[in-house]
């Protein structure tokens, strides 16, 4: 069965290639799309895709601009199935994907703890999608409880006490910037420990550290693998970056107080993976080296065969 997958890069995508072997039927002919970046070409460099224009968050005009494309792309391909974790990208296929008879799943972020997004919202008003939540609290009505992308991994609680030596610190590629994590961190890591610094659109200047904008996604696999510590903003890629490489990551929510996201969806996801045992959360102003330390003791492993997702009709 030909499934388009389409997700906006970061989070959404690492959640989609995650999910999509629990998806029952979705096969290697399937064809992605969502948006040009360094992750998008490393993650889809073997598989079908293609790129759309880029649309952020609550971006309508870009939006109504790619359901022209979907609809080219939907001929093109022909495929049986469309399946979207989101965001606006979700907006400008699905609906379109039902205009042509196809089945359309949208499959909600794990990063809504609480209820649906923006875009949940929107699609739910669109006759015939079909709604999944990866959260059995707030199944009901039009949503159904599908399974999570956290259900592959599973904590290790017994590792060892480490001496740490390599640390990575990433807050994604997100417009934000997150000056406070930093100045914290300068604040209280140790000087003999080797920090790699990935800060996205975060100024760095005047903290006396060396920094990198951005890494392919090659190059943060590799620096994932090769820390004792990984401490991140609590975006949903980079929690699953960290607990693929068998990290139980610091997680420090970005806050809408302070800009440095459009709400407080991060503080759902690190409650989230910290009740799982898969991180340690802690809002910036409580961290100290004491969970630093704690989080380098554990680690987590990933299932060898999860379960297929529970995405059968009505």
């Amino acid at each position: 069965m030909t499934a388009l997958l389409i997700a906006a890069t970061g989070g959404h995508l690492a959640q989609l290639d995650r999910l999509s072997p629990r998806i029952p039927g979705v096969d290697d002919d399937s064809v992605w799309v969502t948006f040009d970046s360094p992750q998008s070409r490393s993650l889809l460099k073997d598989r079908n895709h293609l790129f759309v224009s880029y649309s952020g968050p609550r971006d309508l005009p870009t939006a109504i601009k790619n359901s022209s494309s979907a609809a080219r792309i939907i001929r093109r391909v022909k495929p049986d199935l469309l399946v979207s974790t989101g965001s606006a990208i979700a907006v400008s296929f699905l609906p379109v994907g039902r205009l042509f008879g196809l089945p359309a799943l949208y499959i909600e972020s794990a990063a809504r703890a609480h209820g649906p997004s923006l875009t949940g919202s929107i699609l739910q008003h669109v006759p015939g999608i079909q709604l999944f939540t990866q959260y059995r609290s707030w199944a009901g009505g039009p949503w159904r409880y599908a399974g999570s992308v956290f259900d592959d991994y599973v904590p290790v609680v017994s590792r060892q006490r480490m001496e740490i030596r390599q640390v990575l610190v990433t807050l994604g590629t997100i417009r934000f910037g997150f000056r406070r994590l930093l100045e914290h961190l300068v604040r209280i890591l140790p000087p003999e420990w080797n920090v790699v610094w990935q800060v996205g659109s975060t100024a760095s200047d005047g903290l006396g550290i060396v920094t990198r904008s951005h890494m392919s996604g090659d190059e943060l696999s590799s620096e994932l693998s090769r820390a004792d510590l990984v401490i991140a903003h609590a975006g949903i890629g980079s929690a699953l970056g960290s607990l693929d490489a068998g990290n139980c990551p610091v997680l420090v929510p970005r806050e809408k107080l302070h800009g440095e996201h459009i709400d407080d969806h991060q503080s759902q996801i690190a409650r989230e993976l910290d009740a799982r045992g898969l991180a340690v959360h802690r809002p910036l102003a409580d961290l100290t080296a004491d969970h630093l330390m704690l989080a380098a003791s554990r680690g987590v492993n990933r299932r060898e065969a999860p379960r297929s997702l529970n995405l059968s009709p009505r």
